[in-house]
């Protein structure tokens, strides 16, 4: 598949730097994994922040020195910086590299990066200041004219952006879809709304809005064969009873609707075997659903999210290249299927 000819956009997503390894050799994954990315098809790769991380700007310029034509999509959080801030940075890198950058617009975070922060802005006040704070970026990377704003959490008066924007370099923005805030905040900014999807046949009966641009963000563990895709999946995330009690605890403090969302689907199919699969998400091993199964069975339930209208995909963290083949031979049974069944409508 080459989602350059496609009507799908792929990401991937960077390594986590708080997994215990040294600088030197978390650069390397952050290196490998964009360059696996970028020569399978994607698009670009989510790069994490949070308090316990690496600066992702730092992250993202290692990106762009590694890869030829493939972008950063930094989570972005407010309390982090003031928005020029933010807009000055995009604007040297597309000044430096001359690439486009993502931004994915992060709310909230973790309650407690949040208290240690002094942050206590409610939460649908949150995804107004992120509004704000959005729509000021973008104002002041459209160049050339200098920006006067007021609003409820910034004010500017003639700010202009130097270096000058380049043209056509304008970031693509991502929010949270998972909360009716969300979803205003992505209507106000014209952002990708990006869920952490229910079973294909939930979604169904809740389907994208269609004013906005939709994604996903998920895992896939595809083979040729159901068996070896399930013993792939159940060697890279045993049982892990640390992780059930780490998200336990994550569970009685987070605010995030999605996280929620996912704990109470994971009570229903617990005892299911179906190609959705949470248990990496149970037991704290990563933040997203699972699809797993045959080349086919993953296609199918993919073609049913395509077909429902997303057409951003944001993967999980590849643990090797030849994982990210597997999973696009699955991308491109789907969007075959997603065509026929399009056509029959």
């Amino acid at each position: 598949m080459n989602p350059r000819n496609s009507k799908l956009e792929i990401f991937s997503t960077c390594p986590r730097s708080d997994r215990l390894v040294s600088g030197s050799e978390y650069l390397r994954q952050v290196q490998e994994v964009s360059r696996w990315s970028e020569e399978i098809g994607c698009k670009g790769a989510l790069v994490y922040s949070d308090n316990s991380m690496v600066d992702p700007w730092i992250v993202s310029t290692k990106i762009l020195e590694s890869t030829t034509n493939f972008s950063p999509l930094v989570a972005v959080q407010p309390v982090y910086m003031h928005p020029y801030s933010a807009a000055k940075i995009v604007a040297t890198l597309g000044h430096l590299y001359g690439r486009k950058v993502y931004l994915n617009m992060v709310a909230g975070g973790f309650a407690s990066d949040l208290s240690t922060l002094n942050d206590t802005t409610p939460h649908d006040k949150r995804y107004t200041r992120l509004t704000e704070y959005t729509f000021l970026i973008l104002e002041l990377l459209k160049g050339p004219s200098p920006v006067t704003f007021e609003g409820q959490f910034y004010r500017v008066d003639k700010l202009k952006m130097t270096p000058a924007p380049v043209p056509g370099l304008l970031p693509g923005v991502f929010v949270s879809g998972s909360s009716e805030s969300g979803l205003q905040a992505a209507r106000a900014i014209g952002a990708v709304a990006v869920k952490y999807p229910t079973p294909p046949n939930e979604c169904a009966a809740d389907p994208p809005p269609n004013d906005l641009t939709c994604g996903i963000r998920l895992g896939i563990i595809a083979r040729s064969e159901e068996e070896e895709a399930w013993g792939v999946a159940e060697k890279r995330f045993p049982e892990d009873r640390r992780g059930e009690l780490a998200h336990g605890l994550a569970m009685k403090t987070s605010e995030s609707l999605w996280h929620r969302q996912l704990s109470m689907t994971a009570e229903k199919i617990r005892t299911d075997r179906t190609p959705y699969w949470l248990r990496p998400f149970e037991r704290y091993q990563t933040f997203c659903p699972y699809l797993v199964g045959s080349y086919n069975v993953v296609a199918q339930e993919l073609a049913r999210y395509i077909t429902l209208g997303y057409e951003t995909f944001i993967l999980d963290i590849p643990p090797s290249a030849e994982e990210l083949k597997h999973t696009f031979v699955a991308f491109e049974k789907a969007e075959k299927l997603a065509e026929r069944a399009q056509c029959v409508r």
